[in-house]
């Protein structure tokens, strides 16, 4: 958990903003670690959390956050958190071998044109059932367009987003965090209804926050790891107000470190 960060979004474990659909965005750069932030933080805040990890297993997040100071093996245990480790689900479809004990969930792997009905499925029966004693549900993804990949539409994918979103951030009036990687340069939309560029603009249309991670403009440097621009998007009478700021930050072993561009130590 990074309180540089907590400090920039104006929250903390024991005050956190309800009904938030934040998405984080990363092109020529990794974004990853600010998932690593966010699942303790709502751990920590005693949140209800499922957690669809597509790219990775469970032992890589649980190694992080036990960096942390949080051990995602507990949380399984108490029922706090639900694990969709995506490897081993996609393994048991794809593998005849492993197909007994596999799930539904992945089902769009033998058939994409099926969409995401039964993953949309197991997040809301995840965070439907048994949340009385915790706080508000939460949903985090690592990583949705690794969804594109796998033969899945940008259309379905976002009406994934779109359905996750009106059930936990809207019923249940909890919060998502949804990672999506951009691949090469920023691009005129050329009229692929597949591509990675579409889907952030899709999701940057729904969500309340926007985290977007970029290497830095002048190149590879070892005392600044790139930068994120934060933007706040809220609906007033008027219309939506955007708010932007722009941080610098550099990742450590055991968080990360945000300033104003131009004032990291190593420059000052």
């Amino acid at each position: 958990m990074f309180t540089e960060l907590n400090s920039i979004l104006n929250t903390t474990p024991d005050s956190i903003t309800q009904g938030e659909f934040i998405l984080i965005s990363d092109r020529r750069s990794d974004a990853s670690f600010l998932i690593h932030h966010f699942l303790p933080f709502y751990l920590r805040a005693r949140c209800k959390v499922c957690f669809l990890g597509l790219v990775q297993s469970f032992n890589h997040y649980h190694a992080i956050s036990q960096r942390l100071g949080v051990s995602l093996l507990q949380a399984k245990e108490k029922g706090q958190l639900v694990f969709l480790e995506g490897l081993t689900e996609s393994l048991s479809v794809l593998s005849p071998q492993e197909t007994s004990a596999g799930t539904q969930t992945m089902d769009f792997l033998r058939d994409p044109a099926v969409g995401l009905k039964s993953l949309y499925e197991f997040v809301r029966s995840s965070l439907s059932d048994g949340t009385e004693e915790w706080g508000p549900p939460v949903l985090l993804v690592d990583d949705l367009s690794v969804l594109l990949s796998l033969g899945v539409s940008v259309g379905a994918v976002l009406d994934f987003s779109h359905y996750c979103r009106a059930t936990v951030c809207s019923k249940l009036k909890g919060n998502m965090v949804m990672l999506t990687r951009c691949d090469g340069e920023e691009e005129e939309d050329d009229g692929d209804d597949e591509g990675s560029e579409r889907l952030l603009k899709g999701l940057t249309h729904q969500c309340s926050l926007t985290l977007h991670v970029q290497g830095l403009p002048t190149g590879y440097c070892k005392d600044i790891h790139g930068q994120v621009e934060v933007c706040w998007r809220r609906r007033q009478c008027k219309g939506q107000y955007t708010q932007r700021k722009l941080f610098q930050y550099k990742v450590h072993d055991k968080g990360a470190s945000f300033f104003a561009p131009g004032m990291s130590s190593a420059v000052l």
